[in-house]
């Protein structure tokens, strides 16, 4: 599928590029062209040899974590501008246990790995903007693994997702957290749907979260109370 209409200057890899600039960036890569992946379907298998970093155009997705029993487990969730498949096509000796699944719909324009590296000459400014997006793109997914870490340390149900609507809304002045189905949170929190069900239940009696179809808000007043 071609480049078009896809508002890639707003993307965080292109910030501070005008759209002219990204097309003359993906002119230059060889990234001319985006691919378009069903709902449900895997972007990346795991254990794949990948040469190129994706950047999520349009759509959700979500990285799947694979034990050397085959167990999956959810990591975090990758939505617009998100990257996919650095590490591999940065370290092509690394065996990466994790997968990407799309939850939509999903584009990902692919850039290969070498030609970002070798595009500087004929990029110029455009090429350092673009390097530097990278690195701040690196980072907070450093930071998106030390939360999870964090958070899988808590010794409780009730610590794991106080401490995961705590991480969604910091930083941010409403409060409310829009949070996946039961089905999917229980997977993000590593835990039993059921036992998810009944946590969120008895912090509704205790005045202690608040709920709604597809959002969730903590009463931190009350959670000082409790503590």
């Amino acid at each position: 599928m071609a480049v078009y209409d896809l508002d890639l200057q707003e993307l965080p890899l292109f910030a501070g590029l005008k759209a002219a600039e990204v097309d003359q960036f993906i002119q230059a890569t060889g990234a001319a062209k985006v691919k378009r992946y069903g709902k449900d379907t895997r972007i990346l298998k795991t254990y794949e040899h990948n040469d190129k970093i994706g950047i999520i155009a349009e759509g959700k997705a979500l990285v799947i974590a694979e034990d050397r029993f085959g167990n999956e487990s959810v990591g975090h969730r990758l939505g617009r501008g998100a990257l996919s498949g650095s590490t591999t096509a940065i370290l092509p000796s690394y065996v990466n246990p994790t997968a990407i699944d799309a939850v939509t719909d999903v584009l990902v324009l692919w850039v290969p790995y070498m030609a970002l590296i070798v595009a500087g000459p004929k990029l110029g400014r455009i090429h350092g903007i673009v390097m530097r997006n990278l690195l701040v793109a690196f980072c907070r997914k450093n930071v998106m693994m030390v939360q999870k870490l964090e958070l899988l340390s808590q010794k409780t149900l009730r610590e794991r997702l106080i401490l995961y609507l705590l991480q969604k809304s910091a930083g941010r002045e409403d409060k409310r957290v829009k949070v996946p189905g039961r089905v999917q949170l229980a997977k993000e929190l590593e835990c039993n749907r059921s036992a998810l069900t009944r946590e969120i239940g008895l912090m509704k009696e205790k005045g202690l979260l608040t709920c709604g179809g597809d959002w969730m808000e903590l009463d931190e007043e009350k959670l000082k109370e409790e503590r």
